[in-house]
């Protein structure tokens, strides 16, 4: 039996309708290791949409990896430029750009970022797992893909810096347990409980 989506703790399984859909435009939040590239692109591909990282528009507009702005500016600097980075894309969902926006783990942290994309319309999905889950998979990542996270670096760590970050992920419209689900089902979720309508290529 798959899961249904959950809302956030202390409502009701769905105490209220998603947000109303400014555009075309879903974003995705979570943690690191909730799947957000990795889901973003399927449900992308299922609503014949477009797919981005806001990490790969940061680099873009920097004109040099996360790695290097964290190295060279700090996590402030970064969070600078993610800011700057989600205000353009918001300005994007507003012209009517059909896109599935993956936001880095704390993109949605700020309350300012939260509140620009609550002020936009657009519906918030936050993916979540068990944080040993998110873990594993944040390493597995780092030994097979050579990925590079700059805030991962102790177990301990890893863990307190998701119960920090908890309170304003759950302030996503919707949120979605993807532990022990594939990516499709987890897809399929989204494009049920937000009624977006399929149009695969």
């Amino acid at each position: 039996m798959k899961r249904r989506p959950s809302k956030p703790a202390g409502a009701g399984e769905r105490s209220a309708a998603p947000p109303k859909i400014a555009g075309r435009a879903v974003f995705l939040v979570g943690y690191m290791g909730a799947g957000k590239s990795t889901v973003g692109r399927v449900l992308a591909r299922r609503l014949n949409w477009a797919f981005e990282d806001l990490d790969d528009r940061i680099e873009l507009c920097e004109g040099r990896s996360v790695a290097e702005i964290f190295r060279h500016s700090g996590e402030a600097g970064f969070r600078r430029a993610e800011e700057a980075a989600l205000q353009q894309a918001l300005r994007e969902a507003r012209e009517g750009s059909a896109k599935v926006i993956a936001l880095g783990g704390g993109a949605f942290v700020p309350p300012a970022n939260a509140a620009r994309l609550k002020a936009a319309g657009v519906p918030t999905v936050f993916l979540d797992a068990p944080v040993e889950e998110l873990w594993q998979r944040c390493q597995k990542q780092v030994s097979e893909l050579d990925a590079v996270r700059p805030l991962l670096e102790t177990r301990e760590g890893f863990g307190e810096l998701y119960q920090t970050r908890l309170p304003s992920y759950l302030k996503a419209a919707l949120r979605v347990d993807t532990s022990g689900l594939r990516v499709e089902e987890v897809a399929e979720q989204i494009v049920n409980v937000l009624d977006l309508e399929e149009k695969r290529p």
